[in-house]
């Protein structure tokens, strides 16, 4: 029986196997990867029949990722759902280092989570989200709970080099009308971090029933979403420390992002900034800078 999984480790179990799998077991992968946050309301039979694939079959599937059966793999699922909150990461009182040494600690922790990913990151990933970024007609960003705070940056800095950058995080409720206009020109770039949102999953599939490409930043090794999306960046979240994930590969990937942006079409975005400078003057809106 494979160790009890940690945070991701399931997509990784996935993506290890994937290619090994029969097409009908990829089906239920499928399936599993998309509804993680509801497996332990299905039994495998139920898995099996949304998947359009026999119990035989499912059986297979969970062998092939190293579980006896299904109970065993459904108490694994338990436990990494209950690893990922963070009560569950809360740490037993006891005597603590200075307030100083943990902070220096933390951001040490920080700037290694920054190289290992930095280092593993194909640059021929951030070329191709650039091109989306740079063809698109409109970019629409969302980005549910802790994703949101990435997705509200990245629509803050595009939508300063570019025009046309809307966000999706409609608090009304108005996705429909907001994907109305949607077509198979434009982009949509989807922050998914875990914990996650089903939400997502139903927005993406609106704006791909209008054609719109897909970028996915996320911390997944392999999920449903990412590999219904042309492009994918990923942002490791396999050796998360803390109560809280951090999300500083993210927020720097946003900043190199728009800034590349600026300069692949510096004469439009030097215009807009400067109309933008403009209307800072006209609304004096900004303190002065000392």
């Amino acid at each position: 029986m494979p160790d009890v999984l940690t945070a991701s480790a399931l997509e990784a179990r996935i993506r290890h196997c994937y290619e090994q799998l029969t097409e009908a077991e990829r089906k239920l992968a499928d399936v599993v990867l998309l509804r993680q946050r509801e497996l332990l309301g299905y039994s495998a039979t139920e898995l099996a029949n949304l998947a359009g694939i026999s119990k035989s079959t499912a059986a297979r599937f969970f062998r092939s990722l190293g579980y006896e059966d299904f109970g065993a793999f459904r108490q694994a699922v338990r436990e990494l759902q209950a690893q990922q909150s963070p009560l569950a990461r809360m740490e037993p009182s006891r005597r603590r280092d200075s307030l100083a040494v943990q902070f220096q600690g933390h951001l040490r922790n920080d700037a290694l989570r920054l190289q290992q990913w930095a280092e593993a990151l194909p640059d021929n990933h951030l070329e191709a989200a650039l091109a989306l970024l740079h063809k698109a007609r409109k970019v629409w960003v969302v980005g549910y709970r802790h994703s949101h705070v990435t997705a509200f940056y990245a629509q803050a800095l595009l939508a300063q080099v570019r025009g046309e950058v809307f966000s999706l995080n409609d608090v009304a409720g108005r996705e429909a009308d907001l994907l109305a206009c949607a077509s198979d020109r434009d982009v949509v770039l989807a922050v998914d971090f875990r914990r996650r949102s089903t939400r997502l999953r139903h927005t993406l599939a609106a704006a791909r029933s209008s054609g719109a490409q897909v970028l996915v930043l996320t911390d997944a090794p392999v999920s449903a979403l990412a590999m219904q999306s042309q492009v994918v960046l990923r942002c490791g979240a396999e050796h998360q420390q803390g109560l809280f994930d951090s999300y500083v590969c993210a927020v720097s990937v946003v900043n190199f992002l728009a800034a590349s942006l600026a300069q692949m079409q510096r004469t439009p975005t030097h215009a807009r900034l400067q109309r933008i400078e403009r209307l800072h003057v006209a609304l004096d809106d900004l303190e002065p800078q000392m």
